[in-house]
């Protein structure tokens, strides 16, 4: 009876050790192209023949973005109704897939909220709240309550907490909708560790965002060119710094914005000066690199599908963000496949910039399945 059990502990060992993130040569390149690509997708519910269903099932996705509002319908009709209608909605989406989906949301509190009263799920407040007053019950309540609001309701990542300094109050993206907890460097990195460990503590992984430093700029991303260049200063990048260190960062998301002095051609999320350079290099990062919304005019209105999607993997982003809510692509999943693959056998992107990403996410999803276990 002892040799049958030990017979079925090495089997099981060794079932595991093949499955590793890290053996990717059986995979197709398909597969691993599918999932470094998050998109949003429109629906209330699902069935095995929905578009994002189909997506999903053929592998040519690794994760979805949810929100409450269309924009490119002007409709509040999306993907969150109420709180049964969203639990089953993510149990439907998780269903289909083979591997761990990430299923992700940008709830950091206040303007930013996709789970509102209006629908049924508890009030928020902003991280300019939590970080004017400063307090650390104060912020771990709230950040708690949306932590466990995200996990009843089939989340697995956050698009938060967001730690831009509010260098400038007025800037219309971050700081004049009180997205920032702070112009003060220790204030935004302590109310940013609380909210990241409560969500770590119920198995939600954690965005820091927007790499590298969002709030000094004078104009929004999701509406055009954005130059940071006469108005950022290395001081944005300390919340990062401090938070990489603890090894606490799960995914970190770039920003669209464009500084002549990290780059003179590209934003961030398409400079590999940035996100190789700054990120990887000069931080010491070596999780997960997210792109913000690659549907936002700052890179649409300046650069093609292509040029965008070579740039940004080649440049070191991990997962492509294409949010279908600015802008409707139902079939953008197997475009962008189709694309990335002809680059790949062009030799515009290695093989080796795939595995890497590939790697890094499925490790990634391996930690979200085992907190789930």
């Amino acid at each position: 009876m002892k040799l049958k059990y030990i017979a079925i502990i090495v089997m099981s060992f060794l079932i595991v050790s093949c499955s590793s993130p890290t053996d990717t040569e059986d995979i197709s390149l398909e597969t691993k192209i599918g999932q470094m690509l998050l998109i949003g997708f429109r629906g209330l519910e699902i069935t095995e023949d929905s578009p994002i269903a189909q997506d999903i099932i053929n592998g040519r996705v690794g994760g979805v973005v949810l929100f409450d509002y269309d924009v490119a319908l002007q409709s509040s009709v999306r993907n969150i109704q109420s709180p049964e209608q969203l639990k089953n909605l993510t149990n439907s989406l998780q269903s289909q897939s083979r591997t761990e989906l990430f299923i992700t949301i940008d709830q950091e509190g206040g303007r930013v909220c996709r789970l509102k009263e209006k629908y049924g799920f508890p009030p928020t407040v902003s991280q300019q709240y939590l970080g004017d007053v400063n307090n650390p019950d104060t912020t771990e309540y709230y950040a708690s309550q949306t932590a466990h609001t995200l996990k009843d309701n089939g989340f697995n990542v956050n698009f938060a907490p967001v730690v831009d300094l509010n260098v400038n109050p007025d800037n219309p993206v971050i700081g004049a909708i009180g997205r920032s907890f702070s112009a003060n460097p220790p204030v935004v990195t302590d109310n940013a560790m609380i909210v990241i460990d409560e969500l770590h503590k119920v198995g939600i992984y954690s965005t820091l965002k927007h790499f590298p430093g969002h709030g000094s700029s004078t104009s929004d991303s999701h509406q055009g060119f954005v130059d940071v260049t006469n108005t950022w200063s290395a001081i944005e990048l300390i919340p990062y710094e401090n938070i990489i260190n603890t090894g606490a960062a799960d995914f970190i998301m770039t920003a669209h914005i464009f500084n002549s002095n990290w780059d003179a051609n590209y934003p961030a999320t398409l400079s590999k000066n940035v996100i190789t350079g700054m990120l990887r290099e000069q931080l010491g990062y070596d999780g997960v690199v997210i792109s913000d919304d690659m549907n936002m005019k700052a890179i649409t209105d300046f650069f093609g599908l292509e040029q965008a999607l070579k740039l940004s993997i080649n440049a070191g982003v991990d997962i492509i963000v294409f949010g279908n809510n600015l802008i409707y692509d139902e079939g953008i999943a197997s475009k962008a496949i189709a694309i990335i693959k002809e680059l790949v056998d062009n030799g515009e992107i290695s093989k080796d910039r795939i595995n890497e990403a590939y790697d890094r996410i499925m490790k990634m999803k391996s930690k979200i399945k085992s907190v789930s276990l």
